[in-house]
């Protein structure tokens, strides 16, 4: 239900909380910062929720170069459109949306025009070149702003806006194999492994060595089998998607996949690759990574998300409280999504 006095506290009201970051490898810094304002073809969204990334871990971090600084980090931001900006169509004041990574893209170059929008070098990206949600409003480019499901509630919408994204774009990529491994049990791989498993394949959950809860969580999402990342499955698996930013995860996950199999990397950031033998790549094995989304990505996995009952596991914080989340999520404490409420 639409707040009545949200428009009137806005004509009045110049100023806004938001978690700031002011350099790379600091805390978020809470500060009252200027509303912003829609451009033209931008919307200005009231932000309900906002989950929390890995992505915005890498950029507070400073593991992702070149941030806008200072910054407002987030891009999993669901809330309701307070103003439009000059030129935008179909959307409505009131309306609720999603803002996911991916804010805006050229148009012009040649990964855009082969629906390649992802790869576009001059794309900006909410949290992380522009403004994100850890906020009270975000504006956004309407044309990158996706409708929601009326099935989940703001807060678990908030996850589907790049753990959904993200992981769907992953399980596309990794092909049409029965038999999935998932390294990295979090956000992305427990909503991906639900999908998966609509389809009719087979999950395999690799976690943190000795991290029996979150074996515990992906058996009780209904993998077929959970188990350290030092473990060997108990079968050959068809494809793996990396989501753990590890890279010495590659090499084991190539030797658990059977020939012709496809290891996916769905992380921005990943440390390096150790040197691994030939013989684990050899037999038309496969590695790729995933780099962002695509809005054809969004409008699938919506619709998808309509249709398949996802259960997003998530644990709220008060907006001031991000240090904490995202300290929860360097820690590998948390299952599931962790998701700020202004």
């Amino acid at each position: 239900m639409d707040d009545p006095g949200a428009s009137a506290y806005l004509a009045v009201a110049d100023f806004m909380q938001a978690m700031v970051l002011r350099c790379a490898g600091q805390p978020l810094v809470r500060s009252e910062v200027p509303i912003p304002r829609p451009g033209a073809g931008e919307v200005l969204v009231r932000v309900a929720a906002c989950a929390v990334c890995r992505t915005d871990l890498h950029v507070v971090d400073g593991e992702l170069p070149d941030p806008k600084l200072p910054l407002v980090p987030g891009h999993e931001v669901v809330g309701r459109i307070e103003e439009s900006g000059e030129g935008v169509d179909g959307f409505r004041t009131g309306e609720r949306v999603g803002i996911p990574w991916l804010g805006w893209t050229c148009g012009e170059c040649n990964f855009c025009r082969s629906a390649r929008e992802n790869l576009c070098r001059r794309a900006r990206f909410a949290g992380y070149t522009s403004d994100g949600g850890y906020a009270g409003y975000i504006a956004a480019d309407a044309r990158f702003c996706f409708r929601i499901p009326e099935s989940y509630d703001d807060v678990n919408a908030a996850p589907l806006l790049c753990a959904g994204l993200i992981g769907y774009r992953s399980l596309r990529k990794a092909g049409e194999g029965k038999r999935l491994g998932l390294y990295g049990f979090g956000a992305a791989a427990h909503i991906v492994a639900q999908v998966a498993q609509h389809e009719g394949r087979e999950i395999f959950a690799f976690t943190r060595p000795g991290d029996w809860e979150a074996q515990k969580f992906a058996r009780r999402l209904g993998a077929a089998w959970a188990g350290g990342s030092d473990e060997t499955a108990p079968e050959k698996l068809d494809a793996a998607i990396i989501f753990a930013p590890i890279g010495a995860l590659v090499p084991a996950a190539l030797r658990a996949v059977d020939r012709g199999g496809t290891v996916v990397c769905g992380g921005i950031h990943m440390s390096d690759i150790p040197q691994f033998p030939y013989r684990d790549l050899w037999q038309e094995r496969k590695i790729l990574s995933v780099a962002n989304l695509t809005r054809r990505d969004g409008e699938e996995f919506m619709e998808l998300a309509r249709r398949v009952p996802i259960r997003i596991e998530t644990r709220t914080f008060p907006l001031d409280q991000a240090n904490s989340a995202l300290g929860e999520l360097r820690a590998g404490k948390l299952t599931g999504a962790a998701v700020l409420v202004p």
